[in-house]
């Protein structure tokens, strides 16, 4: 009798559609409310195959699993930028990385680009940390001094999407089968590499335009879902939001925990240009990604705005 390997397979965190339908239907059609997370294990049962053959499966499968960076690292909080910054090329959070000749430099660098080079990613700029926070200081002094024009904004792109459910119950349901719809394209495309039908670069030319897409979505979902009805309590939000950047007297002081309460993300593209997002108003399902130059221009559809950047290269 040969022997029989059990394998059990789960999709990625960010690619698991089922587990996600699954959860918002036991929300939603069960009304069952205290479950937080669904996970959907799919059994392989392997038999007439030499130790040789599944040891090799094994390998690919660990080194598919390692160019994903899917390691508990993702959710690292050691230092003050960990997880925050991110590649606009590829996706991939910038590493830090620390060099002594007379002085200490610090500087942050896109793991995509220097653990499987140029061809899997081109954003060869390093950021120094000490100017990242300099200007991360002087951002939100900034957002400071503009702090009517960005309240009046959010305000405003939170009064639009409410409406809209407001007005038409079907704009949730609308919202998922996009969401959807969208999901299982990139599960498709991320399947298509996992078999190696396309390459890397294939890969992230069909899917690099679906992730801010989703994204999107995935914020007004939650702004329709969130069963708001008065005001007061959105004031609320952005008056504790512009509490804790009043109340910030140096960055260097802050942890990352608290430096991501206040920043979404900070996008790095390959032209060195670096742009802040700040998480504004986060479970309200506002598209957390709110640069102040975008509060002069409100007629603009979600935050679609000019960035806030400084050059580095």
């Amino acid at each position: 009798m040969s022997n029989v390997r059990r394998v059990y397979v789960e999709k990625k965190p960010a690619f698991a559609v089922q587990a996600k339908e699954l959860k918002h239907e036991i929300s939603s059609y069960l009304g069952i409310k205290s479950v937080t997370a669904v996970r959907v294990l799919i059994r392989y049962d392997v038999e007439n195959i030499s130790d040789e053959v599944f040891d090799k499966a094994q390998d690919i499968l660990k080194g598919r699993h390692d160019s994903f960076k899917i390691t508990h690292e993702r959710q690292s909080n050691k230092y003050l930028f960990s997880t925050l910054i991110k590649c606009k090329e590829c996706g991939w959070s910038f590493r830090r990385t620390v060099r002594q000749y007379k002085n200490t430099y610090v500087r942050w660098v896109c793991s995509g680009h220097n653990g499987k080079g140029v061809d899997s990613c081109p954003n060869a700029v390093t950021v120094d940390e000490e100017e990242l926070i300099r200007a991360l200081q002087e951002y939100f002094q900034e957002i400071l001094s503009k702090k009517k024009k960005v309240i009046n904004y959010v305000i405003k792109e939170f009064q639009r999407v409410y409406k809209a459910k407001d007005e038409n119950i079907e704009y949730e349901k609308q919202l998922n089968t996009e969401l959807n719809k969208l999901r299982k394209s990139r599960e498709k495309y991320m399947d298509m590499y996992t078999d190696d039908l396309i390459s890397r670069e294939e890969l992230n030319e069909k899917i690099g335009g679906m992730r801010k897409e989703i994204e999107r979505l995935e914020n007004e979902l939650k702004m329709v879902s969130y069963h708001l009805t008065k005001g007061e309590q959105l004031e609320a939000i952005l008056n504790s939001t512009f509490k804790q950047l009043e109340d910030i007297t140096d960055v260097h002081e802050m942890t990352n925990v608290q430096l991501k309460r206040l920043i979404n993300k900070i996008e790095v593209d390959k032209d060195g240009n670096v742009d802040i997002y700040l998480r504004l108003i986060g479970d309200l399902g506002l598209d957390e990604a709110v640069l102040i130059e975008g509060a002069e221009n409100t007629e603009e559809k979600g935050t679609k705005t000019d960035p806030n950047s400084y050059n580095h290269t």
